[in-house]
């Protein structure tokens, strides 16, 4: 609206000028009419001058502004940049030590691994070390027994419970070896792959020698060997009879319960084996076999710790 102003004094101003000068007479109008005017023109000079001092305050303001926008950007940069900065030195801090943990946790479980893997190997070595020396202490234990009396008889034949200790049983069944020789040599014809001999040897100590330490020994070895020949189903029979015949022999009852529920399994009969299985834990749950056997119960696909559910509540002992 300044401007229109102006612009419209300026014409106004330029109609006066070409006005001829008023003569001496002229009307008293006239001469109003060119105060006014004069008094337009002042105006016009005190706006014109009033905006150019506006401008120069508006130019000033809009440079101060630019420059403070400028100083600002600059700021903001620096600040940027700074953070940018500190955020890679703490990537560079924390990083490199969150992998090396990273890398050592791996380590550390690849060893417990190895660790666990290795005790499991040690239990297992340790249990077959306690076998033997509990063979070794039956054998030391029938060496020290005085031999029977010329002509004793047992109570009953086949080597049962009935039998008194070294009697040879009645019928002339005379044993021709000693105990412990004839202990010895199945052991070793075992050991050595002649399990038919082995056989026929663990036979004639459970007839002759039924009710002496060493007879769940030779029980558990003729099943052993049935198994490891592949007749699963002689092998169960032969185990339950190291199971039924000899209940307190706490040597020999672990390895019964697992190999026979390692024929089981052979036979596809998964419910008896996981059965077998979870008795073993469930009557010696610190010997080293326990471990082994719950490891079957998993690939039979039980849970272990299930044997009450595996089995029917107070069922007796099975063939």
């Amino acid at each position: 609206m300044i401007r229109r102003g102006l612009v419209a004094a300026a014409a106004l101003l330029v109609v006066i000028s070409l006005t001829p000068s008023p003569s001496f007479g002229a009307s008293k109008e006239i001469q109003e009419l060119q105060r006014d005017v004069a008094q337009l023109q002042d105006m016009v000079r005190q706006l014109q001058t009033s905006q150019d001092q506006k401008l120069v305050e508006i130019r000033t303001l809009v440079q101060q502004s630019l420059a403070a926008a400028n100083d600002a950007n600059r700021a903001v940069a620096v600040i940027q940049s700074s953070i940018q900065q500190s955020l890679r030195d703490q990537e560079s801090k924390v990083v490199a030590p969150v992998v090396g943990l990273t890398t050592r946790m791996d380590g550390v479980s690849n060893d417990v691994r190895a660790l666990q893997q290795s005790m499991a190997d040690l239990s297992s070595s340790i249990a077959k070390i306690q076998a033997q020396l509990t063979d070794v202490n039956n054998a030391v234990k029938v060496i020290q027994s005085p031999p029977p009396p010329p002509g004793q008889t047992g109570a009953t034949t086949g080597g049962g419970p009935g039998m008194a200790n070294n009697a040879a049983p009645a019928g002339g069944d005379t044993p021709t070896m000693s105990l412990t020789d004839l202990y010895n040599a199945a052991n070793n014809d075992r050991q050595g792959g002649k399990f038919d001999l082995a056989l026929q040897e663990y036979g004639q100590l459970l007839r002759w020698y039924g009710n002496t330490d060493l007879a769940p020994n030779a029980q558990y070895y003729i099943a052993w060997i049935h198994a490891s020949q592949g007749d699963y189903d002689s092998a169960v029979k032969e185990y339950d009879m190291v199971l039924e015949k000899y209940p307190d022999n706490n040597n020999k009852m672990p390895d019964a319960f697992y190999g026979k529920g390692l024929a089981l399994a052979k036979l596809g009969r998964r419910t008896e084996a996981n059965r077998e299985f979870q008795e073993l834990r469930k009557r010696f749950p610190t010997n080293a076999l326990a471990q082994q056997a719950c490891k079957q119960i998993v690939s039979l696909g039980y849970q272990c710790g299930s044997a009450r559910a595996a089995s029917p509540k107070g069922s007796k002992r099975h063939k």
